[in-house]
């Protein structure tokens, strides 16, 4: 019994030192994330039209 009141005290204690993030650094983070996103995106979307177009010419 002594071991899980220690192992709930750790945990407690552990769980206190955690900083949460605020408002501003979330929006932060999903803006930054979405950019990256969107960027990597239209560069995968350009290559695939690239190598589309490259192979109907070959093709043709």
């Amino acid at each position: 019994m002594n071991k899980l009141k220690t192992y709930y005290k750790n945990a407690k204690d552990e769980l206190l030192k955690v900083i949460f993030p605020i408002k501003e650094q979330i929006r932060s983070a999903y803006l930054s994330v979405f950019v990256v996103v969107t960027v990597i995106s239209l560069f995968l979307a350009l290559i695939d039209a690239i190598m589309s177009l490259s192979l109907s010419a070959v093709m043709n």
